[in-house]
């Protein structure tokens, strides 16, 4: 895939037209919007493949500005940019809907890695999926050609990274996986940056949308000093 659309949504004009220029010379499209309104507008109208999601802007905040997103089921990868290592910004992200995160200040090198990984597992491996294919558990199913989940026949809503670690869980039925095992299978790259909470609360969403009882799973289990499998 090339000329990726690539929405920057930051308000230090600095900052962003580093942005630009770093991701223009890798051959990215590159949008950009100041405020997270213009974000929501450009979101709408040009359907960019990756958000790249400052949590610190001067309407709204990035949180707000993914919450929406998701809301309005887009479904594109996003990446938050947080300025400060601080773990309730990560964490919050995550539960909004954002697939992963960079802590400022972070290298050009690593934030294109990021985002190349989180485009290769939403665009290029699923859409490589065998048409026909679908995976069933209890009332799930899990249409791999469509890229959908339907539970008792409604449409389950699933970010793409949930899709894909639901995917990876139930195609490999019994088998226990750590959490770096998921993070390097899932969202591409060997994670030094503390995957627990990432995996954790990826995790938690499924259960929340697909188990009857979330507290008690039966299907996404945890393995106790280990990480979690999906059990037939």
């Amino acid at each position: 895939m090339a000329g990726e659309r690539i929405l920057i949504v930051e308000d230090e004009r600095a900052v962003a037209r580093g942005l630009e220029y770093g991701l223009a010379k890798e051959g990215f499209i590159v949008l950009w919007a100041e405020t997270g309104q213009q974000a929501l507008d450009l979101a709408r109208r040009r359907d960019p493949h990756l958000i790249l999601l400052d949590i610190r802007l001067p309407d709204v905040s990035g949180f707000d500005v993914c919450r929406q997103l998701r809301a309005e089921r887009m479904r594109q990868p996003i990446l938050m940019l947080t300025a400060c290592d601080e773990e309730l910004d990560k964490v919050l992200g995550l539960e909004l809907g954002a697939d992963d995160y960079v802590v400022k200040p972070y290298s050009l090198r690593e934030l294109i890695s990021r985002m190349r990984a989180l485009l290769r597992r939403a665009y290029g491996e699923l859409a490589a999926a065998s048409v026909g294919d679908r995976l069933r558990f209890g009332e799930v199913e899990v249409d791999l050609e469509r890229l959908q989940v339907t539970r008792q026949g409604k449409l389950v809503d699933l970010t793409p990274t949930e899709f894909r670690l639901l995917r990876y869980l139930v195609s490999n039925p019994d088998r226990p996986f750590s959490r770096d095992q998921l993070i390097e299978a899932v969202w591409g790259y060997a994670s030094d940056i503390g995957s627990d909470r990432t995996v954790d609360v990826h995790v938690r969403h499924l259960r929340e949308k697909l188990e009857d009882d979330p507290a008690n799973p039966r299907w996404l289990v945890t393995v106790r000093g280990v990480g979690y499998k999906f059990e037939r």
